[in-house]
């Protein structure tokens, strides 16, 4: 894929998310962090929020803001279960004195 056709790819994904696109290029140094390789990210390249999903494409790596998860969207994304549990007994607690 030419250069020009990944940028178009790019922009046009971001504009269906409505995020303003500003094609930017900076060179960065990378540097070791313990045993893993790291990277800062500059200013103007910073993301929103505390987390986000990197993901490799070809030779690239592509870092975006992760959406922030609730309790209520990560169980929407789990399958119902379909089988029956078996009743449990539910004995009544016995009295306690005072």
């Amino acid at each position: 894929m030419s250069r020009l056709a990944g940028l178009v790819g790019l922009c046009s994904g971001l504009c269906q998310q409505g995020v303003p696109v500003v094609i930017a290029e900076r060179r960065i140094k990378l540097f070791r962090n313990g045993r893993n390789q790291a990277v800062r990210i500059p200013r103007e390249f910073e993301l929103p929020g505390e987390d986000a999903v990197m993901r490799r494409d070809g030779a690239r790596l592509i870092i975006e803001a992760a959406a922030p998860q609730s309790l209520i969207a990560l169980l929407a994304t789990l399958e119902p279960l379909d089988e029956d549990f078996p009743d449990i007994p539910d004995p009544l607690a016995a009295p306690i004195g005072l």
